[in-house]
């Protein structure tokens, strides 16, 4: 088992999650773990301790099995999320859970959801993300040099997509995108976050009950439709699945834009060489999202029996993370795992995690990716850094890697 003291072998003394010591760089702990001691102890700055995984054939196993558990209610799950203690008039739970159900209930509401957010429905959206896209590189041209990329260009992108695609009304979509983010901060106080999240799960309600009042042709306005259809239609649970469509529809791909632009300016010579063949951009959006690996500590679990990994043994009731990260700079899998490499075939990456919770929104996200960098190597093709952006000293402003920050020029 992974050891739990200073030593040989023995995981970081320093509380767990640890910070990246570059925009696109991972905790040098990973490495060195996956090195010594791939299923290792840890501990929050709590104290609570948590089991590691580093090797990408262990977390691919983890997170395709059914003892690992994705129930965030369940006692031993890992205090990763500031989840809101907020309950509504029925006692509803918080607007995170969704993504905290394991099947049958989770596999009842994924394969609802999956067929609205299928590659080839998602594809059909393309000529109106490009609009979406180029109005706001219209933004950040007309407020001249140097612009704020994450300001102009990845935060609103997303949060407008996805407001638009459930249905938000335009005067609630700003408001909605800031909720949305404070719900997810690791800067708040547990105060501010209860309160975000209070706020959003009654404009979430409000929405749902319009779309249930009046049907509407939007993504959330078919599914309340397809709920009612079949006589299974339930507030409380269309409430958390909306929110949590909101929450985690756009700060994943933002910070994914803003940290994906910095990471191919500065290698400049693969930004050179995709302004000459854009065709390449979907093989480096692969290899962008491998390379950063964002959300490679959301995938964690709480084990429902013993399970054995490798010599050691995750017990029952203890809480783990399959650090997606990683799994992703594996050099058993992908060999000179730092290095950017355009070229890569990296589709073996977990960035959108796996299994049966494998990510509903990766063709979206992937869509509005190569739809950003191409239209910005289209644009702005001598687009470069004005500064070098430098990750949070402190807690990122979410539970995802982000960067608040991104001043461009032309």
């Amino acid at each position: 088992m992974g050891a739990d003291a200073e030593g040989p072998g023995a995981p970081p003394s320093d509380p767990f999650p640890w910070p990246r010591p570059a925009t696109d760089q991972l905790p040098p702990q990973y490495a060195a773990l996956r090195s010594s001691t791939p299923v290792a102890n840890a501990a929050f700055a709590t104290g609570e301790r948590v089991w590691l995984l580093t090797r990408h054939d262990d977390v691919c196993r983890v997170l395709a099995d059914a003892r690992a558990s994705s129930e965030h209610s369940h006692p031993g799950f890992p205090a990763l999320f500031p989840v809101a203690r907020h309950r509504d008039a029925d006692g509803a739970p918080p607007l995170l859970t969704y993504s905290g159900m394991d099947p049958p209930e989770h596999t009842h509401h994924r394969r609802t959801v999956a067929d609205e957010v299928g590659v080839r429905q998602i594809a059909r959206l393309r000529p109106w993300v490009e609009r979406v896209v180029d109005e706001h590189i219209d933004v950040l041209e007309a407020g001249g040099r140097p612009g704020d990329l994450v300001a102009t260009l990845a935060d609103p992108v997303p949060a407008s997509v996805i407001s638009e695609l459930l249905g938000v009304p335009e005067t609630e979509q700003a408001l909605v995108q800031r909720l949305s983010r404070e719900v997810l901060s690791h800067r708040g106080r547990p105060e501010e976050v209860d309160a975000a999240s209070a706020r959003l799960h009654q404009l979430v309600t409000d929405l749902v009950h319009a779309k249930r009042a009046e049907p509407t042709d939007d993504l959330l306005g078919r599914l309340v439709a397809k709920y009612l259809a079949r006589g299974d239609f339930d507030h409380a649970q269309m409430v958390q699945l909306t929110g949590a469509l909101l929450t985690a529809g756009h700060e994943t791909t933002a910070s994914m834009i803003s940290l994906g632009v910095v990471a191919l300016l500065q290698h400049g010579d693969a930004w050179d060489e995709l302004v000459g063949d854009r065709g390449l951009v979907g093989g480096a959006v692969d290899e962008l999202l491998r390379l950063l690996s964002i959300a490679d500590v959301v995938t964690a679990r709480v084990a429902l029996a013993d399970i054995e990994v490798g010599p050691a043994t995750i017990p029952v009731g203890a809480g783990l993370i399959a650090l997606t990260g990683a799994a992703n700079h594996d050099p058993e899998v992908f060999p000179n795992p730092e290095v950017l490499d355009i070229h890569r075939d990296g589709r073996g990456h977990v960035a959108f995690g796996h299994g049966v919770h494998k990510c509903l929104g990766q063709h979206l996200a992937r869509l509005e990716l190569e739809v950003v960098l191409d239209r910005l190597l289209a644009r702005l093709p001598g687009l470069r850094l004005a500064a070098r952006p430098t990750p949070p000293t402190g807690p990122g402003r979410t539970v995802f890697h982000g960067i608040d920050e991104v001043l461009v020029t032309w």
